[in-house]
């Protein structure tokens, strides 16, 4: 069942109107704050998420990222109303690259809601090994500066705390500053991916009034205490900007 509830805390969370009652349209991309994956402590990772080894096979690597994701909206997801979802895995595959071993999970979910598919998603993950204090810190990619219109965001610990909790996400890099920074070796808490792909997909609305497609595609980490640019190129290219320049994330919209 899409609680309303959720819907409206969240717009609450994010300083926006809570006005969604049963039958509304959800915005783009709230399907997160459901189908919640409720696991015992004992099935815990050491990182909070649920431990891998079910749907998501382990291949030894204990860093996880939500990398990126593809989208597809055929059809109005509403709130009040019972859906269901479908997960397969698309793609498991490990490699070697620059910075050592890679973990390469593709998640496939559809959503469908009385008889009707409305959400079909490709949901990219990342596994990586422990960082190496010793190795230098990768360089980020810089961020375009020709958008024509850009939205300046600040986030706290407040702000991701909710979020993990409306999207039941256990991950400490989002709430647990010891463990992110002597961890998993991040200067702070860590934005969420999905928290920025959410922010863009609103400001790709209000651009263009309706969502059929949206991708995604995380390059570069923002802490909690950065205030960022969200950014829209005019023809439906997306980013974040973090505040030294660098590019946080890309997307398309259509």
């Amino acid at each position: 069942m899409l609680d309303p509830a959720r819907a409206n805390a969240f717009l609450a969370a994010l300083g926006e109107p809570a006005t969604i009652t049963r039958g509304d349209a959800l915005p783009p991309f709230f399907h997160q704050l459901h189908f919640w994956d409720a696991r015992p402590p004992t099935a815990l990772g050491r990182d909070g998420h649920p431990r891998v080894g079910g749907l998501i096979p382990d291949m030894g690597l204990p860093r996880r990222m939500w990398a990126g994701g593809q989208l597809e909206f055929p059809a109005p997801l509403r709130a009040g109303i019972p859906a269901t979802k479908t997960s397969t895995v698309a793609r498991a595959e490990r490699k070697t690259g620059r910075s050592g071993a890679l973990g390469f999970v593709t998640l496939c979910h559809e959503i469908t809601q009385e008889g009707t598919l409305c959400i079909r998603e490709h949901q990219d993950l990342v596994y990586r090994e422990d960082p190496d204090p010793s190795a230098p810190a990768p360089e980020p990619p810089v961020a375009r500066t020709d958008e024509t219109r850009s939205e300046t965001h600040s986030f706290d610990s407040t702000l991701l705390f909710r979020y993990s909790a409306l999207t039941f996400n256990g991950h400490r890099i989002h709430y647990d500053p010891g463990y992110a920074r002597d961890i998993e070796g991040y200067a702070g808490l860590v934005v969420h991916g999905p928290l920025l792909a959410q922010l863009l997909m609103l400001l790709a609305r209000r651009q263009l009034g309706h969502l059929t497609r949206f991708s995604f595609r995380a390059t570069s980490p923002l802490m909690h205490f950065e205030t960022a640019d969200l950014c829209w190129g005019g023809d439906g290219t997306l980013w974040v900007r973090g505040p030294d320049g660098r590019q946080c994330m890309t997307a398309k919209a259509d």
